[in-house]
């Protein structure tokens, strides 16, 4: 049994329990957070508002990190260093130098480091993907939704310190490792951002595989509805599509079987010992490489 911590219970933080609860093979055994309304009905869960008791405590396998962006790096620092395997949601850190601080702290000791990218896990992607012709030659990912209707009681999506900068910090690693899982490797070539009181509203990134294959990346936090979808253009001509919302009607409903996916994945990773791929890194530089873009293309 992997006994498992859970750190942060905003909007995320429930889908994870339900899928944690779901597994034979996992144990939501402690869960945090710094207001203690929110652990109400958790029980027979051991209940903290400190983390770092929790890890000292709880007696845990592993840890799952859903708190602000800002607050990321913290947290998985204390809990790799307690031992704990560590599931982190996207991003992994508000800055690269901390990600990258992170990799080789779990690489050092041993410990994998897991970014969730719970859209990999759709399964409308999964057909797709099934379905690709190769090569692929062009990449074309929206993510489309009006921030405040996803947000509940975690308004530090609204502010650019705490949540990273907007749509681009946040939205941006889950649209980049889409583009990643067909044309890997990518490099930003054009990026438009569009800010309100200092938060990324919208933006429109271009990137390129070393191989020439291309892809556009819309991201906006004021449309009128939610879009999500991905759309690939193959060599030879043939276009696939996929709704990742199709046949989950529900509001936020895609997320329930893309958190088991995730779950599973984890739950794997901590029984084999295995070592966590990188994909954090590299979506925080794509991350971080559209804002020297936009600083570059103003100063020019």
């Amino acid at each position: 049994m992997i006994r498992i911590g859970l750190v942060g219970l905003g909007v995320i933080g429930a889908f994870y329990r339900a899928a944690i609860t779901a597994r034979p093979d996992t144990r939501l055994t402690a869960v945090c957070d710094l207001r203690p309304e929110l652990l109400e009905g958790y029980e027979p869960a051991a209940c903290y508002t400190d983390h770092r008791r929790m890890l000292a405590e709880a007696g845990l396998d592993a840890v799952v990190v859903t708190v602000p962006n800002d607050a990321h790096a913290a947290v998985c620092r204390d809990a790799l260093a307690a031992g704990a395997a560590v599931c982190v949601e996207k991003p992994l850190a508000t800055t690269l130098s901390d990600a990258v601080a992170l990799g080789r702290l779990a690489r050092a000791s041993g410990t994998p480091l897991f970014t969730a990218f719970h859209r990999r896990y759709n399964d409308n992607l999964r057909a797709l993907r099934s379905t690709v012709d190769q090569p692929v030659r062009h990449v074309t990912v929206r993510y489309l939704e009006r921030i405040e209707d996803h947000v509940g009681v975690d308004a530090w999506y609204l502010d650019p310190v705490r949540c990273g900068g907007g749509c681009v910090a946040d939205n941006g690693p889950n649209a980049f490792d889409l583009v990643r899982s067909f044309l890997g490797d990518v490099a930003v070539t054009g990026v438009e951002i569009a800010r309100t009181g200092g938060v990324d509203r919208q933006a429109v990134i271009a990137l390129r595989a070393p191989g020439g294959a291309t892809a556009r990346v819309e991201l906006d936090w004021s449309f009128p509805g939610e879009v999500k979808d991905v759309r690939i253009e193959s060599a030879g001509g043939a276009v696939r599509y996929a709704d990742l919302l199709a046949g989950h009607p529900g509001f936020k409903q895609s997320l329930e079987h893309e958190y088991r996916g995730v779950v599973a994945e984890f739950a794997e990773l901590v029984r084999t010992g295995g070592s966590a791929p990188g994909d954090g890194v590299a979506a925080l530089e794509l991350v971080e490489s559209c804002y020297r873009e936009e600083s570059r293309v103003t100063r020019a």
